[in-house]
């Protein structure tokens, strides 16, 4: 995919939870790695010629019917090998090791007794050291040319390697935080065992970058829908950089977006704003909410609001003329998640990857973020200058406060959550623990409840807050919140928010829960 690095590891996914994740801890190595479906062919990934190879976590037994498998070649490609609990267990089976049900399952935190310190893996780690566990199956017998490395009271073969063929397998997840050692482990398989030289940054591939946008594009004319995101932003920046006058930015403003911000878009990138583009702002809000009127199931509204957005998007495009290049600012979770980077089964709706949108005629599209994880995205646009209030925002999904509103979309309540969130966010700062949390915001319930304000009984909606701290958004804990924080933004809403009557906090983790609220 990318061309910007001389080096790049391969994370091979058999369907684990855990394969972006994976992905991303090695970029945090500085090493450049990209993920691909255990379906590759040999030949092309021979053909990449990676530093090292990874293989993800999986559901299945590696001894089941139809389960996710590789060829033995995989491991005599003369390249470092890790593998990752089911990964790890596949290793062993396919050259000839033996796995098994377990007699007891492990699962969570698991203290993990180091029996070679000289490990590679080990260097620096004391034993025992707690990892994360999650196997119903485990490695009876580890392959010829293996040695155990490390074990667990219920787990023979916590850990082995071949250091002769330079294979590695390890039946935990370094890759989680609660495996308390993971990232060093995985740090010195990437730089030790693989050599790699962890140089990747971004100022480096912000200059190939701008460079090659400059070599491909030449004096065509390009078009980005701006929707005010950090995705979009930093890629408007990059394309300006890149083609100055020759980028064009439509900022389509749905009226779905939080309070203001629509306007600080517009000052960052507008007539005044530091920039060297052309920059249309679209005021289509009722046109939306006509579109969006009695609308109450969320996967229909979120279509509703993407077509609706890609016809106003046409429309002006047409009044601009010659258009060569389409800019969307595309990010590897979204590659991985539409099901063309990895196993992965959840395809986004919203997700625009691979192709021209269906009202759009351009020649192409241009996607220069397509390598990034979000971190990494947020890291390139404070390097290119971009105001840290636009780049650090709270993350905002596409179809806006339309998946923040439970039941159907007006205008009245757009405004509702619109004022409820800006009271959260602004009593968050107050109390100097917004950049704790991930992502906070408030949503607007479908209930209906009886209240009593002043001497009158109400009948009104219910605010729900949401505030999670996450390291990479798979999964999420929520954020303890001092009570009187939570008191003061209660009070707040009810008392300026008109026809809300009750605040709830929600203290749901994901899993089982989601981060957004449909």
């Amino acid at each position: 995919m990318s061309d910007f690095t001389h080096e790049k590891l391969l994370v091979i996914d058999f369907g684990g939870q855990y394969n972006q994740l994976v992905a991303r801890r090695v970029r945090e190595c500085h090493v450049y790695c990209e993920i691909y479906s255990y379906r590759t062919p040999i030949e092309q990934i021979r053909q990449m010629n990676p530093k090292g190879i990874i293989l993800t976590g999986g559901p299945d037994s590696v001894y089941a019917e139809g389960a996710a498998t590789c060829s033995p070649e995989l491991f005599e490609l003369g390249v470092p090998v890790l593998g990752l609990c089911y990964g790890a267990q596949l290793m062993m089976q396919v050259l000839g090791g033996e796995v098994t049900r377990a007699p007891e399952r492990e699962y969570g935190k698991t203290e993990v007794l180091i029996d070679k310190p000289s490990s590679p893996l080990y260097t620096g780690i004391d034993s025992p050291t707690v990892c994360w566990m999650s196997h119903n199956d485990y490695i009876a017998r580890a392959a010829e040319g293996f040695e155990i490395t490390a074990h667990t009271r219920n787990c023979p073969v916590a850990s082995a390697e071949n250091p002769a063929k330079q294979l590695y397998a390890i039946q935990f997840h370094p890759e989680v935080l609660h495996t308390e050692h993971g990232f060093e482990m995985l740090q010195h398989f990437v730089l030790d065992v693989c050599g790699c030289s962890g140089d990747w940054r971004m100022d480096d591939f912000a200059d190939r970058t701008i460079a090659a946008l400059k070599n491909k594009i030449g004096d065509g004319k390009v078009l980005c829908a701006l929707s005010g995101g950090v995705d979009s932003s930093v890629a408007a920046v990059l394309l300006s950089k890149a083609v100055g006058k020759n980028l064009t930015c439509v900022f389509v403003d749905h009226g779905l977006l939080r309070k203001n911000e629509g306007d600080l878009v517009e000052g960052v990138f507008g007539d005044n704003g530091i920039y060297d583009l052309n920059f249309i702002r679209v005021n289509a809000q009722e046109r939306f909410y006509i579109k969006l009127a009695g609308v109450d199931e969320p996967e229909r509204k979120r279509k509703i609001i993407g077509e609706e957005f890609i016809r106003v998007f046409e429309e002006e495009a047409k009044k601009i003329g010659r258009v060569d290049y389409l800019v969307q600012g595309t990010i590897y979770p979204d590659v991985v998640e539409s099901g063309l980077g990895g196993e992965s089964v959840t395809i986004k709706s919203h997700h625009n990857v691979g192709g021209l949108p269906d009202y759009v005629d351009f020649k192409e599209i241009i996607e220069p973020l397509r390598d990034l994880f979000k971190d990494e995205v947020r890291a390139l646009g404070l390097h290119l200058g971009i105001p840290e209030k636009l780049i650090m925002r709270q993350p905002f999904p596409g179809p806006g406060l339309g998946i923040r509103i439970i039941g159907d979309i007006t205008a009245e309540k757009v405004h509702m959550v619109q004022e409820a969130d800006a009271i959260f966010r602004e009593e968050m700062e107050r109390a100097g623990i917004n950049k704790e949390a991930s992502q906070y915001y408030a949503a607007l319930t479908n209930m209906r409840s009886v209240g009593v304000m002043g001497d009158e009984r109400t009948y009104d909606y219910a605010i729900a807050l949401r505030s999670v701290n996450t390291v990479d958004f798979m999964t999420a804990d929520v954020t303890e919140i001092p009570y009187d924080v939570l008191k003061t933004v209660m009070t707040r809403i009810i008392n300026e928010v008109e026809h809300v009557n009750r605040v709830f906090y929600d203290i749901t983790s994901k899993p089982p829960a989601t981060i957004e609220m449909e």
